[in-house]
Protein backbone atom coordinates (compact mmCIF):
# COMPACT_ATOMS: atom_id res chain seq x y z
CA UNK A 1 0.00 0.00 0.00
CA UNK A 2 1.45 3.32 -1.24
CA UNK A 3 0.88 5.66 1.74
CA UNK A 4 -1.67 6.80 4.23
CA UNK A 5 -5.01 7.08 3.02
CA UNK A 6 -6.60 9.21 5.83
CA UNK A 7 -5.16 10.84 9.07
CA UNK A 8 -7.28 8.55 11.84
CA UNK A 9 -9.18 5.82 12.52
CA UNK A 10 -11.18 4.73 15.68
CA UNK A 11 -11.55 1.01 16.11
CA UNK A 12 -14.33 0.41 19.08
CA UNK A 13 -14.01 -2.47 21.24
CA UNK A 14 -10.25 -4.24 21.81
CA UNK A 15 -11.82 -7.64 20.89
CA UNK A 16 -10.31 -9.99 18.76
CA UNK A 17 -11.97 -8.06 15.38
CA UNK A 18 -11.13 -5.02 17.27
CA UNK A 19 -7.51 -5.84 17.33
CA UNK A 20 -7.18 -7.56 13.93
CA UNK A 21 -8.95 -4.51 12.39
CA UNK A 22 -6.39 -2.22 14.40
CA UNK A 23 -3.62 -4.15 12.95
CA UNK A 24 -5.18 -3.50 9.34
CA UNK A 25 -5.81 -0.29 9.65
CA UNK A 26 -2.69 0.64 10.76
CA UNK A 27 -0.98 0.33 7.63
CA UNK A 28 -4.01 2.87 6.08
CA UNK A 29 -3.80 5.55 8.67
CA UNK A 30 -1.22 7.82 10.87
CA UNK A 31 -3.40 7.00 13.60
CA UNK A 32 -4.95 4.72 14.82
CA UNK A 33 -7.13 4.70 18.38
CA UNK A 34 -8.49 1.45 19.59
CA UNK A 35 -11.45 2.17 22.38
CA UNK A 36 -12.33 -0.44 25.10
CA UNK A 37 -14.67 -0.23 28.56
CA UNK A 38 -12.15 -2.71 30.28
CA UNK A 39 -8.89 -2.16 31.42
CA UNK A 40 -6.40 -4.08 28.93
CA UNK A 41 -2.87 -3.73 30.36
CA UNK A 42 -1.79 -6.41 32.07
CA UNK A 43 -5.19 -8.34 31.28
CA UNK A 44 -4.66 -12.07 31.38
CA UNK A 45 -8.40 -14.15 32.25
CA UNK A 46 -11.54 -13.36 31.00
CA UNK A 47 -12.72 -9.78 31.18
CA UNK A 48 -16.12 -8.02 32.07
CA UNK A 49 -16.84 -7.34 28.43
CA UNK A 50 -16.75 -10.88 27.12
CA UNK A 51 -18.78 -12.89 29.23
CA UNK A 52 -18.05 -16.00 27.14
CA UNK A 53 -14.42 -15.72 28.37
CA UNK A 54 -14.77 -18.57 30.59
CA UNK A 55 -15.19 -20.86 28.31
CA UNK A 56 -13.28 -23.04 25.57
CA UNK A 57 -13.09 -21.10 22.55
CA UNK A 58 -11.30 -22.95 19.09
CA UNK A 59 -9.60 -21.08 16.46
CA UNK A 60 -10.34 -22.70 13.50
CA UNK A 61 -7.69 -24.02 10.82
CA UNK A 62 -8.29 -21.00 8.42
CA UNK A 63 -7.95 -18.50 11.45
CA UNK A 64 -5.01 -19.92 12.38
CA UNK A 65 -3.00 -19.63 8.77
CA UNK A 66 -4.49 -15.92 9.06
CA UNK A 67 -2.89 -15.71 12.16
CA UNK A 68 0.10 -16.31 10.63
CA UNK A 69 0.41 -14.45 8.26
CA UNK A 70 -0.44 -11.01 9.76
CA UNK A 71 2.01 -11.92 12.70
CA UNK A 72 4.65 -14.28 11.70
CA UNK A 73 5.65 -16.89 14.22
CA UNK A 74 2.28 -16.58 15.80
CA UNK A 75 2.01 -19.87 16.14
CA UNK A 76 5.64 -20.96 17.26
CA UNK A 77 5.41 -18.33 20.04
CA UNK A 78 1.92 -19.42 21.31
CA UNK A 79 3.95 -23.10 21.30
CA UNK A 80 6.48 -21.71 22.99
CA UNK A 81 4.60 -20.79 26.08
CA UNK A 82 2.92 -24.57 26.50
CA UNK A 83 0.25 -24.20 23.92
CA UNK A 84 -1.19 -27.42 22.98
CA UNK A 85 -1.30 -27.79 18.94
CA UNK A 86 -1.44 -30.41 16.96
CA UNK A 87 -3.80 -31.53 13.65
CA UNK A 88 -7.54 -30.70 13.35
CA UNK A 89 -7.99 -34.74 12.32
CA UNK A 90 -5.73 -36.60 14.71
CA UNK A 91 -5.40 -34.30 17.74
CA UNK A 92 -8.99 -34.22 18.16
CA UNK A 93 -11.57 -37.07 18.84
CA UNK A 94 -14.98 -36.28 16.83
CA UNK A 95 -18.03 -37.53 18.04
CA UNK A 96 -21.74 -37.48 16.21
CA UNK A 97 -24.42 -39.34 17.38
CA UNK A 98 -22.18 -41.32 20.21
CA UNK A 99 -19.79 -42.17 17.58
CA UNK A 100 -15.76 -41.44 16.81
CA UNK A 101 -15.30 -40.42 13.18
CA UNK A 102 -12.23 -41.86 11.95
CA UNK A 103 -8.95 -40.06 12.59
CA UNK A 104 -6.95 -38.61 9.74
CA UNK A 105 -4.16 -35.97 9.30
CA UNK A 106 -5.95 -33.11 7.88
CA UNK A 107 -2.73 -30.72 7.37
CA UNK A 108 -4.87 -28.13 9.37
CA UNK A 109 -3.07 -26.93 12.78
CA UNK A 110 -5.24 -26.87 16.11
CA UNK A 111 -4.45 -24.39 18.17
CA UNK A 112 -5.89 -25.00 22.10
CA UNK A 113 -5.07 -21.40 23.62
CA UNK A 114 -8.13 -20.29 25.01
CA UNK A 115 -9.43 -17.16 24.03
CA UNK A 116 -8.03 -14.65 27.24
CA UNK A 117 -4.66 -15.97 25.96
CA UNK A 118 -5.07 -15.14 22.13
CA UNK A 119 -6.30 -11.88 22.73
CA UNK A 120 -3.21 -10.86 25.13
CA UNK A 121 -0.83 -11.75 22.71
CA UNK A 122 -2.45 -10.60 19.83
CA UNK A 123 -2.76 -7.21 21.81
CA UNK A 124 0.97 -7.66 22.55
CA UNK A 125 1.09 -7.44 18.57
CA UNK A 126 -0.59 -4.73 18.39
CA UNK A 127 1.23 -2.13 21.12
CA UNK A 128 4.01 -3.13 19.06
CA UNK A 129 2.70 -0.65 16.33
CA UNK A 130 4.19 3.05 16.84
CA UNK A 131 0.88 4.49 15.16
CA UNK A 132 -1.38 2.48 17.22
CA UNK A 133 -2.61 3.91 20.40
CA UNK A 134 -5.37 2.32 22.91
CA UNK A 135 -7.90 3.92 25.44
CA UNK A 136 -8.73 1.72 28.34
CA UNK A 137 -11.82 2.31 30.37
CA UNK A 138 -13.50 4.29 28.06
CA UNK A 139 -17.22 4.07 26.87
CA UNK A 140 -18.37 4.76 23.80
CA UNK A 141 -21.41 7.43 23.77
CA UNK A 142 -22.31 7.47 20.74
CA UNK A 143 -21.77 8.69 16.78
CA UNK A 144 -20.40 12.10 15.50
CA UNK A 145 -22.28 12.89 11.93
CA UNK A 146 -21.68 15.80 9.75
CA UNK A 147 -24.51 18.05 9.15
CA UNK A 148 -26.31 16.55 6.80
CA UNK A 149 -25.65 13.23 8.30
CA UNK A 150 -24.09 11.05 5.29
CA UNK A 151 -21.08 10.67 7.06
CA UNK A 152 -20.08 9.65 10.81
CA UNK A 153 -16.99 12.13 11.65
CA UNK A 154 -16.19 10.47 14.73
CA UNK A 155 -17.61 8.90 18.00
CA UNK A 156 -18.30 10.18 21.50
CA UNK A 157 -16.20 8.85 24.43
CA UNK A 158 -16.52 9.03 28.40
CA UNK A 159 -13.76 7.84 30.13
CA UNK A 160 -14.30 5.84 33.01
CA UNK A 161 -12.07 7.89 35.56
CA UNK A 162 -13.92 10.30 38.07
CA UNK A 163 -14.73 13.84 37.34
CA UNK A 164 -13.69 13.46 33.63
CA UNK A 165 -16.09 15.14 30.46
CA UNK A 166 -16.81 13.40 27.13
CA UNK A 167 -14.91 14.47 24.43
CA UNK A 168 -14.86 13.83 20.78
CA UNK A 169 -12.73 11.94 19.09
CA UNK A 170 -12.78 12.93 15.20
CA UNK A 171 -12.01 9.93 12.57
CA UNK A 172 -11.77 9.63 8.71
CA UNK A 173 -13.14 6.20 9.85
CA UNK A 174 -15.16 4.06 12.28
CA UNK A 175 -15.13 0.65 12.67
CA UNK A 176 -17.77 -0.92 15.37
CA UNK A 177 -15.91 -3.96 16.65
CA UNK A 178 -17.91 -3.93 19.73
CA UNK A 179 -20.08 -7.76 19.34
CA UNK A 180 -23.58 -8.79 20.15
CA UNK A 181 -24.46 -5.87 22.49
CA UNK A 182 -23.27 -3.39 19.40
CA UNK A 183 -25.29 -0.14 19.14
CA UNK A 184 -24.75 0.97 15.67
CA UNK A 185 -28.26 -0.48 14.48
CA UNK A 186 -30.01 1.81 17.23
CA UNK A 187 -27.41 5.33 16.37
CA UNK A 188 -28.24 4.69 12.45
CA UNK A 189 -32.01 5.02 13.35
CA UNK A 190 -31.19 8.05 15.85
CA UNK A 191 -29.39 9.73 12.75
CA UNK A 192 -32.17 8.60 10.19
CA UNK A 193 -31.03 5.75 8.82
CA UNK A 194 -33.63 2.32 7.64
CA UNK A 195 -33.55 -0.50 10.44
CA UNK A 196 -30.92 -2.90 9.96
CA UNK A 197 -32.62 -6.16 9.00
CA UNK A 198 -31.73 -9.06 11.51
CA UNK A 199 -31.50 -13.03 11.13
CA UNK A 200 -32.46 -15.29 14.56
CA UNK A 201 -31.59 -18.55 14.77
CA UNK A 202 -32.92 -19.21 18.16
CA UNK A 203 -31.66 -22.54 20.34
CA UNK A 204 -31.98 -21.51 23.53
CA UNK A 205 -27.81 -22.75 24.37
CA UNK A 206 -26.25 -22.55 27.57
CA UNK A 207 -22.47 -23.43 27.55
CA UNK A 208 -21.31 -24.65 31.13
CA UNK A 209 -17.71 -24.55 31.59
CA UNK A 210 -15.40 -26.26 34.45
CA UNK A 211 -11.78 -25.92 35.05
CA UNK A 212 -9.65 -29.20 36.43
CA UNK A 213 -6.17 -29.46 38.14
CA UNK A 214 -4.00 -31.61 35.94
CA UNK A 215 -2.40 -34.35 35.93
CA UNK A 216 -5.41 -36.28 35.94
CA UNK A 217 -5.56 -39.80 37.36
CA UNK A 218 -7.29 -40.77 34.14
CA UNK A 219 -6.56 -39.29 31.01
CA UNK A 220 -7.98 -40.02 27.72
CA UNK A 221 -6.76 -37.08 25.81
CA UNK A 222 -3.07 -37.81 26.62
CA UNK A 223 -0.55 -35.64 24.54
CA UNK A 224 -3.60 -35.29 22.35
CA UNK A 225 -5.92 -31.70 22.21
CA UNK A 226 -9.34 -32.67 23.22
CA UNK A 227 -12.73 -34.92 22.69
CA UNK A 228 -15.38 -33.22 21.66
CA UNK A 229 -18.51 -35.65 21.74
CA UNK A 230 -20.96 -32.14 19.37
CA UNK A 231 -24.58 -31.98 20.28
CA UNK A 232 -27.04 -33.67 17.83
CA UNK A 233 -30.40 -34.10 17.17
CA UNK A 234 -30.27 -37.72 18.29
CA UNK A 235 -27.98 -37.01 21.11
CA UNK A 236 -29.05 -33.12 22.17
CA UNK A 237 -26.37 -32.87 25.03
CA UNK A 238 -23.12 -31.61 23.87
CA UNK A 239 -19.10 -31.60 25.34
CA UNK A 240 -15.97 -30.26 25.02
CA UNK A 241 -13.25 -31.48 27.13
CA UNK A 242 -9.41 -30.20 26.61
CA UNK A 243 -6.21 -29.91 27.96
CA UNK A 244 -5.31 -26.74 27.70
CA UNK A 245 -1.80 -24.89 28.61
CA UNK A 246 -2.59 -24.69 32.60
CA UNK A 247 -5.71 -26.92 32.70
CA UNK A 248 -8.08 -29.32 31.95
CA UNK A 249 -11.55 -27.90 31.26
CA UNK A 250 -15.04 -29.32 30.08
CA UNK A 251 -17.64 -27.17 28.68
CA UNK A 252 -21.20 -28.61 28.67
CA UNK A 253 -23.70 -27.57 26.08
CA UNK A 254 -27.65 -27.78 26.36
CA UNK A 255 -29.82 -26.58 23.48
CA UNK A 256 -33.49 -25.55 23.87
CA UNK A 257 -33.57 -25.01 27.56
CA UNK A 258 -31.53 -27.76 28.67
CA UNK A 259 -29.02 -26.04 31.32
CA UNK A 260 -25.90 -27.40 32.69
CA UNK A 261 -26.07 -27.30 36.03
CA UNK A 262 -23.37 -25.04 38.21
CA UNK A 263 -23.28 -26.58 41.64
CA UNK A 264 -20.57 -29.85 41.22
CA UNK A 265 -22.72 -32.46 41.91
CA UNK A 266 -24.86 -31.25 39.05
CA UNK A 267 -22.89 -30.89 37.12
CA UNK A 268 -20.62 -34.13 37.17
CA UNK A 269 -24.08 -36.06 36.52
CA UNK A 270 -24.05 -34.17 33.59
CA UNK A 271 -21.00 -34.70 32.25
CA UNK A 272 -21.83 -38.59 33.15
CA UNK A 273 -25.18 -38.30 30.86
CA UNK A 274 -22.64 -37.46 27.96
CA UNK A 275 -22.30 -40.54 25.13
CA UNK A 276 -18.84 -40.41 25.63
CA UNK A 277 -18.20 -42.22 29.13
CA UNK A 278 -14.33 -41.44 29.62
CA UNK A 279 -14.77 -37.85 30.30
CA UNK A 280 -16.54 -38.61 33.36
CA UNK A 281 -14.49 -40.87 34.21
CA UNK A 282 -11.35 -38.28 33.60
CA UNK A 283 -13.52 -35.62 35.99
CA UNK A 284 -15.47 -37.29 38.56
CA UNK A 285 -12.85 -37.39 41.22
CA UNK A 286 -10.47 -34.09 39.63
CA UNK A 287 -9.51 -31.03 41.81
CA UNK A 288 -12.05 -28.33 40.55
CA UNK A 289 -9.60 -24.80 40.01
CA UNK A 290 -13.10 -22.56 40.95
CA UNK A 291 -16.77 -23.01 40.53
CA UNK A 292 -18.46 -23.66 37.14
CA UNK A 293 -19.38 -20.93 34.92
CA UNK A 294 -22.65 -20.57 32.87
CA UNK A 295 -23.53 -18.41 29.71
CA UNK A 296 -26.28 -18.38 27.90
CA UNK A 297 -27.07 -17.42 24.31
CA UNK A 298 -30.73 -17.33 23.10
CA UNK A 299 -29.79 -16.97 19.30
CA UNK A 300 -27.59 -16.45 16.71
CA UNK A 301 -27.84 -13.21 15.08
CA UNK A 302 -26.72 -11.84 11.12
CA UNK A 303 -27.24 -8.32 10.75
CA UNK A 304 -27.43 -7.54 7.19
CA UNK A 305 -25.92 -4.37 6.65
CA UNK A 306 -25.65 -5.05 3.09
CA UNK A 307 -29.18 -4.98 2.48
CA UNK A 308 -29.75 -1.16 3.58
CA UNK A 309 -30.92 1.22 1.25
CA UNK A 310 -28.72 4.06 2.66
CA UNK A 311 -25.91 3.74 5.08
CA UNK A 312 -23.10 6.87 6.20
CA UNK A 313 -19.80 6.77 4.86
CA UNK A 314 -16.83 6.71 7.20
CA UNK A 315 -18.77 3.90 9.27
CA UNK A 316 -18.27 -0.32 8.89
CA UNK A 317 -19.11 -3.19 11.18
CA UNK A 318 -17.17 -6.48 11.66
CA UNK A 319 -16.87 -9.63 13.76
CA UNK A 320 -19.89 -10.56 16.31
CA UNK A 321 -21.07 -6.92 15.51
CA UNK A 322 -21.99 -7.76 11.85
CA UNK A 323 -22.84 -11.52 12.76
CA UNK A 324 -23.00 -13.22 16.06
CA UNK A 325 -22.37 -17.39 15.50
CA UNK A 326 -23.73 -19.92 17.72
CA UNK A 327 -20.51 -20.62 19.93
CA UNK A 328 -20.58 -24.21 19.99
CA UNK A 329 -18.80 -24.27 16.33
CA UNK A 330 -16.01 -21.89 17.26
CA UNK A 331 -16.35 -19.95 13.92
CA UNK A 332 -16.48 -16.29 15.60
CA UNK A 333 -12.68 -15.96 15.92
CA UNK A 334 -11.92 -17.40 12.63
CA UNK A 335 -14.91 -15.68 10.71
CA UNK A 336 -13.26 -12.27 12.31
CA UNK A 337 -9.86 -13.11 10.96
CA UNK A 338 -11.31 -13.48 7.26
CA UNK A 339 -13.29 -10.59 7.74
CA UNK A 340 -9.99 -8.14 8.59
CA UNK A 341 -8.61 -9.41 5.15
CA UNK A 342 -12.13 -8.45 3.31
CA UNK A 343 -10.75 -4.74 5.36
CA UNK A 344 -7.66 -5.22 3.55
CA UNK A 345 -8.45 -5.62 0.36
CA UNK A 346 -10.65 -2.30 0.61
CA UNK A 347 -8.10 -0.40 1.98
CA UNK A 348 -5.79 -1.25 -0.43
CA UNK A 349 -8.23 0.33 -3.26
CA UNK A 350 -8.34 3.63 -1.41
CA UNK A 351 -11.30 4.95 1.59
CA UNK A 352 -13.27 1.91 2.07
CA UNK A 353 -16.83 2.41 0.81
CA UNK A 354 -19.37 0.82 3.24
CA UNK A 355 -22.24 -0.27 0.36
CA UNK A 356 -19.31 -2.13 -1.14
CA UNK A 357 -17.78 -3.64 1.86
CA UNK A 358 -20.51 -4.58 3.09
CA UNK A 359 -21.82 -7.14 0.35
CA UNK A 360 -18.43 -8.62 0.28
CA UNK A 361 -18.60 -9.01 3.86
CA UNK A 362 -21.69 -10.86 3.61
CA UNK A 363 -20.10 -13.38 1.04
CA UNK A 364 -17.55 -14.52 3.31
CA UNK A 365 -20.31 -14.79 6.13
CA UNK A 366 -22.44 -16.66 4.12
CA UNK A 367 -20.69 -19.90 4.13
CA UNK A 368 -20.56 -20.55 7.93
CA UNK A 369 -23.61 -18.87 8.80
CA UNK A 370 -25.30 -21.62 6.72
CA UNK A 371 -23.00 -24.43 8.58
CA UNK A 372 -23.74 -23.24 12.13
CA UNK A 373 -27.46 -21.81 11.53
CA UNK A 374 -28.36 -24.65 9.26
CA UNK A 375 -26.84 -27.14 11.77
CA UNK A 376 -29.10 -25.85 14.41
CA UNK A 377 -32.41 -26.06 12.36
CA UNK A 378 -31.89 -30.01 12.63
CA UNK A 379 -33.33 -29.57 16.16
CA UNK A 380 -36.73 -29.51 15.44
CA UNK A 381 -37.49 -27.01 18.26
CA UNK A 382 -35.00 -24.60 17.42
CA UNK A 383 -36.50 -21.18 15.74
CA UNK A 384 -35.79 -20.14 12.18
CA UNK A 385 -36.53 -20.06 8.58
CA UNK A 386 -36.06 -24.01 7.09
CA UNK A 387 -35.27 -23.28 3.59
CA UNK A 388 -34.69 -26.30 1.03
CA UNK A 389 -31.03 -25.83 0.90
CA UNK A 390 -31.50 -26.65 5.23
CA UNK A 391 -33.38 -29.34 4.83
CA UNK A 392 -31.61 -31.16 2.41
CA UNK A 393 -27.93 -30.34 4.10
CA UNK A 394 -30.00 -31.86 7.51
CA UNK A 395 -30.45 -34.67 5.89
CA UNK A 396 -27.21 -35.29 4.09
CA UNK A 397 -24.20 -34.17 6.72
CA UNK A 398 -25.60 -36.70 9.31
CA UNK A 399 -25.28 -39.64 6.75
CA UNK A 400 -21.79 -38.61 6.03
CA UNK A 401 -21.08 -38.23 10.13
CA UNK A 402 -21.85 -41.52 10.32
CA UNK A 403 -19.79 -42.81 7.15
CA UNK A 404 -17.18 -41.07 8.44
CA UNK A 405 -16.81 -43.43 11.36
CA UNK A 406 -15.03 -46.23 9.00
CA UNK A 407 -13.73 -43.55 6.24
CA UNK A 408 -10.72 -41.35 7.19
CA UNK A 409 -11.12 -39.83 3.75
CA UNK A 410 -14.82 -38.70 4.77
CA UNK A 411 -13.40 -37.05 8.60
CA UNK A 412 -10.98 -35.13 6.09
CA UNK A 413 -13.00 -33.48 3.74
CA UNK A 414 -15.85 -32.34 6.71
CA UNK A 415 -12.72 -31.01 9.25
CA UNK A 416 -11.89 -29.03 6.44
CA UNK A 417 -14.94 -27.42 5.51
CA UNK A 418 -15.94 -27.26 9.54
CA UNK A 419 -12.65 -25.59 9.56
CA UNK A 420 -13.25 -23.05 6.81
CA UNK A 421 -10.61 -23.94 4.41
CA UNK A 422 -12.90 -25.36 2.29
CA UNK A 423 -16.21 -24.10 1.20
CA UNK A 424 -19.66 -26.50 2.33
CA UNK A 425 -19.98 -27.03 -1.88
CA UNK A 426 -16.75 -29.49 -1.67
CA UNK A 427 -18.40 -31.60 0.49
CA UNK A 428 -21.13 -31.95 -2.35
CA UNK A 429 -18.26 -33.08 -4.96
CA UNK A 430 -18.73 -36.25 -6.64
CA UNK A 431 -15.91 -38.19 -4.83
CA UNK A 432 -17.66 -37.38 -1.54
CA UNK A 433 -21.17 -38.02 -2.32
CA UNK A 434 -19.88 -41.65 -3.49
CA UNK A 435 -18.06 -42.55 -0.66
CA UNK A 436 -21.18 -41.43 1.88
CA UNK A 437 -23.26 -43.55 -0.33
CA UNK A 438 -20.97 -46.73 0.07
CA UNK A 439 -20.62 -45.80 3.60
CA UNK A 440 -24.98 -45.44 3.98
CA UNK A 441 -24.78 -49.20 2.49
CA UNK A 442 -22.00 -50.69 4.84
Amino acid sequence: MGGYIGDHAVVLGGSIAGSLAARMLADAYREVTVIDRDELTGASGPRRAIPQGHHIHALLARGQQILDELFPGFTEELVSIGVPVGDFGTSLSWYFGGRMIEKAETGLTCVAAGRPLLEERLRRRIHNLANVTTRERTDVVGLVASPDRSRVTGVRVQPRAEDTADEVLAADLVIDTTGRGSRTPRWLLELGYPEVVEERVKMDLTYTTCDFRGPLHFDPIGDDIALIPVATPAMPRGAIFARLPDRYAVSLTGVLGDRPPTDHEGFLAYVESLPVPEIHKAVRDAEPLGPAMSFHFPASIRRRYERQSRHPEGLLVMGDAACVFNPVYGQGMTVAAIESLVLRRHLEQGAPRPHAFFRDLAKVIDAPWEMSAGADLGFPGVEGNRTLKVRVGNAYIPRLQAAAAHDGKLSAAFLRTAGLVDPPQALMRPGVVSRVLRGASR
